[in-house]
């Protein structure tokens, strides 16, 4: 009788425990605003997807802690305004307890400026712009900063003796920051920013900019922009006559150029890539990418920003991980605040206070004559 009664007190004990867990586990949504549609839709959907693909993992997996992870988009068109006013109404309904995979300069600056993210104790982890940002509380990159790929860009076009450059820019909030880090990393490589041209942010109007580049040619010219304004300005500039070399940053996108432009207009185009390349297996992170790209069905094809996607799902995940039972949207910041050294598997994010760009990985990726991309 007693070993009955010892074997009903154990299994009510274990019941409250699981009872106990059921009551803790909890699914945590993670909010993306983006671009959905318009110019940019091509980056938001990837990085959605990215997301999705390793939120799925765990949850197949059982979860983290018991909890599980829900993705919720709405679609911003790339306008900052319905930024700001899609994600005070994701915020009120869907009561997410992070957001990610924010895409554009201004998006990000009138989110910031609203004090929203403040208000809400709430964190941003992954986000894409073409301007150079100050440190931002909760505003958390997983990619390396654009003046790391303005040095990487401005260095390796040194060593093969190119020295007058031009640059190609969106012209918003942040542009004075910008082109003070252009002329500093050209500075460094002993080069010289000899034109510059801007095109409004938000557009694609890139007519200008090329007329300024075909009447003052340089050797080569840096392009920082979005994917759409970049595809638009090599386009043009090819079509006039345009010889110069062109170097990209990774906000190009180069899926999205290469679906729009021709072989020979893409041909010798170099983009800075802050995220190991999604096509070959070269580290643990891109196997465990590829092998799940491979074993979904994806709603868009595998690119560099599905990878950045899957890296901010990656801290997000860690970061509720090391919470614990009970995450919150306070802990959030306070953990990522301290995640200072996490490998992904050959690539490394890290954050500490006043230092909020995750990562300083940068490498080069050129499209051959055969427009296949080559690191």
């Amino acid at each position: 009788m007693g070993t009955r009664k010892f074997a009903a007190r154990a299994a009510l004990a274990t019941a409250a425990w699981w009872a106990a867990q059921a009551v803790h586990a909890a699914t945590i949504v993670v909010a993306q605003v983006g671009p959905m549609s318009g110019l940019e839709a091509s980056q938001g959907r990837a990085y959605a997807t990215g997301m999705q693909l390793w939120f799925n993992a765990v949850n197949k997996a059982g979860g983290i802690n018991g909890h599980t992870f829900s993705l919720v988009r709405r679609d911003d068109a790339g306008r900052p305004e319905d930024t700001v006013t899609a994600t005070k109404a994701v915020l009120a309904e869907d009561k997410p307890m992070v957001l990610a995979g924010y895409v554009g300069s201004k998006n990000i600056t009138d989110l910031v400026a609203t004090g929203m993210l403040e208000k809400e104790r709430i964190a941003l982890v992954g986000y894409r712009t073409t301007e150079i940002r100050p440190d931002t509380p909760l505003l958390y990159s997983v990619r390396a900063t654009l003046a790391d790929e303005l040095n990487k860009l401005t260095e390796h076009l040194a060593t093969i003796g190119i020295t007058r450059l031009g640059l190609f820019y969106e012209d918003g909030p942040g542009a004075a920051a910008l082109l003070k880090a252009a002329d500093d990393a050209a500075a460094k490589a002993k080069a010289s920013i000899a034109s510059k041209a801007s095109y409004p942010p938000g557009t694609a109007r890139v007519t200008p900019a090329v007329d300024v580049f075909l009447k003052n040619p340089p050797q080569a010219i840096l392009m920082i922009s979005s994917g759409g304004a970049a595809a638009g300005f090599i386009e043009q500039y090819r079509s006039g006559g345009g010889a110069a070399q062109l170097f990209a940053h990774s906000g190009a996108d180069i899926e999205q150029m290469s679906k729009r432009l021709s072989e020979e207009q893409m041909q010798g185009v170099a983009i800075a890539q802050v995220t190991p390349s999604p096509y070959k297996i070269s580290t643990r992170l891109a196997k465990e990418f590829n092998d799940l790209a491979k074993a979904n069905t994806l709603e868009v094809p595998v690119s560099y920003s599905m990878m950045e996607g899957f890296i901010a799902a990656k801290v997000i995940v860690e970061a509720v991980r090391r919470q614990g039972a009970k995450p919150t949207r306070e802990a959030m910041a306070t953990t990522l605040d301290a995640m200072e050294s996490y490998d992904l598997g050959g690539y490394v994010v890290g954050f500490r206070p006043n230092k909020r760009n995750g990562s300083r990985f940068v490498e080069l990726s050129i499209v051959s004559g055969s427009g296949r991309i080559r690191q």
